[in-house]
């Protein structure tokens, strides 16, 4: 798996030139759009937040306040947690109402790889690709939830907390990397074909992820380039995989 780990991350070297070779960038438009407005309007409020959780539990527990360090730990501890669901959010929000905007572009790049015209595939229309991306990145977002909670317990142990930021990573990057490959997977395969394909390919996916959220980390301009970027790279290795699959003896990455 580690080796297609970095097959997903390798896919990006080059995204540029290709948009603009394929004229995609108008395709991305709206999408940019409402990546820079989600992105506002959620870390807005987990900025606010913060400060608010912070002060509910110290009105609970009064004999905290005469501990700063208790208090700027929480408040540590609790801007964490609210960053960290706040990316979960923005990230499955965004890739679904997207879908219809990023379909014709994986399709598009599909168009141009060789031999990836013969490959079966079927037509949906915009409200079609609006609700499968809704369905998705909703039973993304359940799962996604339901492993990171544990994971962000486990940082209130000492030493193990560590590792769990690696766990915590790895969830996040395979989540984002999943719903950035179902632009193409929607094409050819309904809802439980897509979710067995991605699990086979859990690497390429993880690759595509870990980029998704380090781009997150640059101020402003990785929340706007954030699925431009990762959908064409995505889209490249995906096609790659699916043709591979429809040859004879092919093996799952």
């Amino acid at each position: 798996m580690l080796k297609n780990i970095v097959i997903g991350i390798k896919a990006y070297f080059g995204v540029f030139g290709l948009i603009s070779k394929l004229k995609l960038w108008k395709y991305f438009a709206v999408p940019m759009l409402i990546s820079l407005i989600t992105a506002v309007a959620i870390f807005g409020m987990a900025y606010g937040l913060s400060d608010n959780v912070v002060d509910y539990i110290t009105s609970i527990f009064r004999s905290w306040n005469s501990y700063e360090w208790v208090k700027t730990t929480f408040r540590i501890l609790t801007g964490l947690i609210i960053i960290v669901i706040g990316l979960i959010l923005f990230k499955h929000i965004i890739m679904a109402l997207s879908a219809p905007f990023m379909s014709p572009v994986s399709e598009k790049i599909e168009a141009y790889l060789a031999g990836s015209t013969s490959l079966p595939h079927r037509n949906t229309t915009f409200l079609q690709q609006l609700w499968r991306g809704i369905r998705i990145n909703s039973r993304n977002l359940f799962m996604e939830l339901l492993l990171t909670i544990p994971i962000l317990l486990l940082k209130f142990i000492p030493v193990v907390n560590i590792f769990s930021t690696v766990l915590l990573f790895l969830v996040q990057s395979y989540y984002a990397g999943f719903g950035n490959m179902d632009y193409t997977l929607e094409r050819h395969f309904r809802y439980g074909e897509s979710l067995k394909f991605v699990r086979q390919h859990r690497g390429l996916a993880i690759g595509n992820g870990i980029v998704f959220i380090l781009l997150l980390i640059i101020p402003l301009i990785g929340v706007v380039l954030v699925l431009p970027l990762s959908v064409t790279a995505a889209s490249l290795k995906t096609v790659e995989a699916l043709e591979l699959k429809h040859k004879p003896n092919a093996t799952s990455f």
